[in-house]
């Protein structure tokens, strides 16, 4: 009896690692441990900073924890005019953008993995064709301006609409689908429409979620169009206002008031953290979709 307890118990019976697996196993923890720590500590420090007196920074004394916690630096970010408008005009930015990329991301790579649809092959090169050539600065202006766009959130959008990777990363999902899948649909009288959102979009929610965290990141910390088509204050985005914070606070610090001076630094800090704050926030709901919709998009060509 006591034989046959020995032999059901796992532990006993796993297979014996070798040392140079077992010290292999043990140096990719330490190192990855290690990797973490070097991508932790920027962000720690900036929070920590961003909570410090202006002393302790000047004096190098802020290393993990704020010394002499304060947030005076980012009542005065929150004090600069048409911050709060401008959170809510990213918002609407990144809401609304993010939207309409998934839509049109996923059209065009459900048509563009369409077996039977003509063209498919030549459509496709010429989506690629797009990543490596296009128009330019100059002539996406003058695009926006003859449409009417300038200063309109159409401007935001629309120039950025669709990103090619992102479409053929997701078209690349599109066709690791089994077509038994589809095609058994197709038997049970379901159209196209119900084929993509009734078997093809609930299978792809890795992809989705993937995808839409690169567009929302994008719109999130984007800055260049706006500073381009935009002219209103009040529809400039997030990023344009703590630019502005950023560039006033350098004046300040080069100025001959002691006092200022010391609140500029903080005020960087704490500007950085505005910023960086509502992503790290919503990355960890999807984070668990990450790397799944990033490898499964990528096995088939």
């Amino acid at each position: 009896m006591e034989r046959n307890i020995h032999l059901a118990d796992p532990a006993r019976n796993r297979i014996r690692e070798s040392l140079p697996r077992r010290v292999f196993l043990k140096f990719n923890v330490v190192f990855l441990i290690l990797i973490c720590a070097v991508m932790l500590y920027p962000v720690i420090y900036v929070i920590s900073a961003s909570l410090s007196a202006e002393q302790a920074l000047l004096q190098g004394r802020v290393f993990l924890w704020p010394v002499n916690p304060h947030i005076k630096a980012f009542e005065k970010v929150f004090d600069y005019p048409n911050l709060l408008t401008s959170y809510r005009n990213t918002i609407v930015y990144t809401l609304a953008g993010t939207a309409l990329n998934l839509i049109l991301t996923v059209f065009g790579a459900w048509a563009l993995c369409q077996k039977r649809m003509p063209g498919r092959r030549f459509l496709t090169l010429m989506c690629t064709f797009t990543m490596f050539f296009s128009g330019g600065m100059i002539p996406t202006f003058l695009v926006v301006k003859d449409l009417g766009m300038l200063d309109s959130i159409w401007a935001i959008l629309c120039p950025s609409a669709v990103s090619t990777y992102n479409m053929i990363l997701m078209r690349t999902f599109f066709m690791n689908i089994p077509d038994s899948l589809t095609e058994a649909a197709e038997l049970d009288g379901c159209n196209d429409f119900g084929i993509l959102f009734k078997i093809v979009l609930p299978l792809s929610l890795a992809s989705l979620m993937t995808i839409g965290m690169f567009y929302a990141v994008a719109h999130w910390n984007g800055y260049f169009n706006a500073m381009l088509y935009l002219s209103t204050p009040s529809k400039f985005p997030l990023q344009i206002i703590l630019r502005q914070v950023v560039l006033e606070s350098q004046i300040v610090e080069n100025s001959s008031s002691a006092v200022d001076s010391n609140m500029a630094e903080g005020i960087k800090y704490a500007t950085i953290v505005v910023a960086m704050l509502p992503m790290l926030c919503v990355y960890p709901f999807v984070q668990r979709y990450f790397v799944k919709g990033v490898m499964v998009g990528s096995v088939k060509g």
